[in-house]
């Protein structure tokens, strides 16, 4: 793996574990435009990468309090049924529009970055089901189409219909990403060639990435550092756009 790459997957992790989400976002343009693969392998590998990264943080998040069980066993499951489909769906789309709609996901995920998180709140009153369960399959069919963990829809999601404390859903929405990753991963499974060698080093950095993070988020207020993963966000999502838009690979 070039040196450039184990960086980036410890940036990656790092991010995950710091702030619940948002350099996950990352993986896709780095298998695809740094590492050199298609994009269908890119974006499987990336939820790979993305669940066993996440998973990973959730464990250290549980063990600290931060994980809220009872949300992941509401949040998940039509969410991991929705990423299966997207990514079968995905299977459909040509790729240049994958492209198309991740840069689109990456400028909507910097500016959720750029605003925070949302304050603790405790719903008005009950969500309804079909609410929880419309957002969870949307979250869900987008992470399988492009591949993104979608944190930055699910701490808010978590927050104001569910009256997750942000502290929790942060840790929570890890391990709603690590199942919906695992369920995304299923169903590109056998459907395109992905490199295990290189997918399973990246993730050994990015897991390390991780709790360096959570060790960081301790001790450092990430607002500063949200805001500036923000701005590459902006910054990457329209150098896709633009070369996706003009029919460069």
């Amino acid at each position: 793996m070039p040196l450039l790459g184990l960086l980036l997957a410890l940036v990656i992790g790092v991010s995950l574990g710091l702030l619940g989400g948002g350099g996950s976002v990352l993986t896709v343009p780095i298998f695809h435009y740094v590492l050199g693969y298609d994009v269908k392998p890119s974006i499987a590998m990336s939820l790979a990468v993305v669940g066993v990264t996440s998973a990973a943080g959730a464990l250290g998040r549980l063990r600290s309090g931060e994980l809220n069980g009872r949300a992941v066993l509401t949040f998940a499951p039509v969410a991991m049924l929705g990423t299966f489909l997207g990514a079968r769906l995905a299977l459909l789309v040509p790729s240049a529009a994958q492209l198309v709609l991740f840069a689109v996901v990456m400028l909507a995920a910097s500016f959720f970055m750029w605003r925070g998180r949302p304050a603790d709140a405790a719903p008005a009153s009950k969500p309804h089901p079909l609410l929880v369960a419309l957002i969870g399959g949307a979250v869900g069919v987008l992470t399988g189409l492009v591949g993104v963990g979608g944190g930055f829809l699910i701490v808010p999601a978590l927050v104001l219909l569910l009256g997750v404390p942000v502290k929790e859903a942060v840790g929570t929405s890890l391990g709603v990403i690590a199942l919906n990753s695992a369920s995304g991963f299923a169903g590109y499974w056998g459907k395109v060639d992905v490199d295990l060698r290189m997918m399973a080093a990246f993730t050994a950095i990015a897991i390390v990435g991780v709790f360096l993070g959570i060790r960081l988020a301790r001790r450092v207020q990430p607002g500063h550092l949200r805001q500036g993963f923000a701005v590459l966000l902006v910054v990457v999502g329209v150098a896709i756009l633009l070369k996706s838009i003009s029919g460069q690979p």
